[in-house]
């Protein structure tokens, strides 16, 4: 599987696993399984700030320094689908 990266939190999607489902079962290859289920996004009314703040911890659990991580995220996720 290629190296992709969600389009709503970043997250490397490098396993056929973590991929998020459509309507008809079939996967996402832009949104994470925590992002997307059944062709819709989980929690479609959150703002990309409150994502960030939803990403820091697990970012963080990983052995990342906070300020980086949320410099980082500040970068990336203006660029993914879902925040264009």
């Amino acid at each position: 599987m290629s190296n992709q990266f969600c389009q709503s939190c970043s997250m490397p999607m490098d396993d056929e696993k973590l991929l998020g489902t459509e309507k008809d079962r079939s996967v996402s290859r832009d949104y994470c399984i925590y992002c997307y289920e059944n062709g819709e996004l989980k929690q479609p009314s959150i703002d990309m700030e409150q994502m960030i703040e939803i990403c820091v911890p697990h970012m963080k659990a990983h052995g990342m320094d906070e300020s980086e991580v949320r410099k980082l995220l500040n970068q990336q996720l203006p660029q993914l689908k879902r925040w264009k």
